[in-house]
């Protein structure tokens, strides 16, 4: 990719419109399901991809599951977005409000 061109993807990734959400894993084996929330909903299958294939994910529960299950067994969902334009304080706020719903209605773990 030249200069110009990847200059070009940067400027644009920086301009996209960040959107929230409420997120689930599940795995197909067990049925478990963990429910999170995140500020950049695009962005956080891949964080947590790369930490469980790592072998570094804060969450031990599901890592011990990862490895057992292996990957392939995993799926992740966009349960909930959440556009808003309040202050990061009442974005926040409202996206551990969606994530706790989701937990509860779906007999969910915490991510």
């Amino acid at each position: 990719m030249n200069s110009e061109k990847r200059k070009a993807a940067v400027a644009a990734y920086k301009e996209r419109k960040v959107v929230g959400g409420v997120y689930a894993i599940r795995s197909a084996v067990s049925g478990d399901i963990w429910i999170g929330q995140w500020p950049d909903i695009e962005t956080i299958q891949t964080r947590i991809w790369f930490a469980l294939r790592q072998g570094t994910h804060p969450r031990p529960d599901l890592l011990a599951a990862w490895r057992q299950y292996g990957e392939a067994h995993f799926s992740f969902e966009v349960i909930e977005k959440i556009e808003t334009d309040e202050s990061p304080y009442i974005r926040d706020k409202n996206l551990k409000e969606r994530a706790l719903h989701w937990r509860t209605k779906l007999n969910a773990k915490v991510m």
